[in-house]
């Protein structure tokens, strides 16, 4: 399963970049105001930090805008992937993008019916949103499930990008049902490191090493 995280902000995706285990960014409207840069700038920027796929969003509403604007953010990188929400217009500009080449990413996914029309538009990325979707009353995991039957049914080639994840649990269950990629906020992605057996553990062989009285080097 493919990690992706989920930010603007650079410092985090240097970060977690330096651990080898980042494969793409997830980038919305939402992040970019909160990280408070321009947004081609900050764009071209992440670009350079992973070589996996960098999602940037358009804002236009209409199929005329969204192509408009996906003609500026693709020429940002090589390794950008255009962003539409899953609407007609949407899709329109997803078979158009993708049918030149270029990644697309249909986001705000909420039912297996709008993921299946997503996969029928050539998405390269599905992104469903689990903690949005459990927030209304609805399991996410079982939104993911679903999807992940409907595409292995027809051979879809598009990936599941479970979004919208808010703790370790769902990174857990998206990888044992299948998902594809998941993006998540840098804290979630820096928890799946601890344990309370494993901080126990290291401090018991240090205070051991102590005892030693040696040094390594």
């Amino acid at each position: 399963m493919k990690f992706f995280v989920d930010t603007a902000d650079t410092a985090e995706i240097a970060d977690l970049a330096s651990t080898g285990l980042l494969d793409g960014v997830t980038t919305n409207p939402s992040l970019i105001a909160k990280a408070g840069r321009d947004f081609i700038e900050v764009t071209r920027e992440i670009c350079g930090l992973t070589s996996g796929p960098v999602s940037a969003e358009v804002v236009a509403l209409d199929h005329e805008g969204m192509m408009r604007e996906a003609e500026i953010l693709r020429k940002i990188a090589d390794n950008v992937c255009i962003k539409v929400p899953l609407t007609i217009d949407g899709l329109k500009t997803c078979k158009a993008l993708t049918g030149d080449g270029s990644m697309v990413n249909v986001t705000l996914c909420f039912s297996a019916n709008q993921a299946l029309l997503a996969a029928k538009a050539g998405a390269t990325f599905v992104s469903p949103f689990v903690g949005r979707h459990d927030d209304n009353g609805f399991d996410g995991m079982d939104l993911i499930r679903d999807i992940r039957l409907i595409y292995d049914n027809y051979a879809f080639g598009t990936e599941i990008l479970a979004a919208s994840i808010r703790h370790g649990v769902h990174v857990l269950e998206s990888a044992k049902i299948g998902a594809d990629v998941i993006t998540a906020p840098p804290a979630v992605i820096k928890g799946l490191f601890k344990h309370v057996l494993t901080e126990k553990g290291i401090e018991g062989f240090l205070a051991d090493w102590a005892k030693t009285g040696q040094s390594i080097g």
